[in-house]
């Protein structure tokens, strides 16, 4: 096998999977954070209300992350995070600076545009979306 051969299908999907399941539990830390203080902010945050900004986000990402772990409704899911991601950059790293390394909204371009992979990808074959849709065939 050459390195510019494709890998097989098989191989890549997984990997897919492996790749939302990741991103999903890390999304799922960046949530908690917001809302439960776990694991602790290396910058001390205040206390947010659940209906203020950052509750909100913080609900998002809890439990759309977990939903991207598990693979559940995942394209729905990752369009949302992919938008609320794009929002974060745009109202914080933005108005500092056009790019992501100068204003610290890396993570957000790198989740918008991976929650917007998972949009035309789908979840993968370790999934209960592909569960779901080997059940009804």
């Amino acid at each position: 096998m050459s390195i510019f051969d494709p890998y097989p299908e098989r191989d890549t999907g997984q990997m897919l999977s492996v790749l939302r399941i990741v991103a999903g539990v890390v999304f799922v830390s960046a949530g908690t954070m917001k809302l439960f203080g776990y694991p602790p902010s290396p910058v001390p945050m205040p206390v947010f209300g659940l209906m203020s900004e950052m509750g909100i986000a913080g609900i998002l990402e809890t439990f759309g992350g977990l939903l991207i772990v598990l693979g559940l409704f995942t394209r729905v899911v990752a369009f949302i995070l992919a938008g609320e991601m794009a929002v974060a950059y745009f109202q914080f790293g933005f108005p500092v600076s056009f790019f992501p390394t100068n204003s610290n909204s890396v993570p957000a371009v790198l989740y918008c545009f991976l929650f917007l992979y998972l949009v035309f990808a789908g979840a993968g074959p370790w999934s209960l979306d592909a569960w779901i849709s080997r059940a009804r065939k």
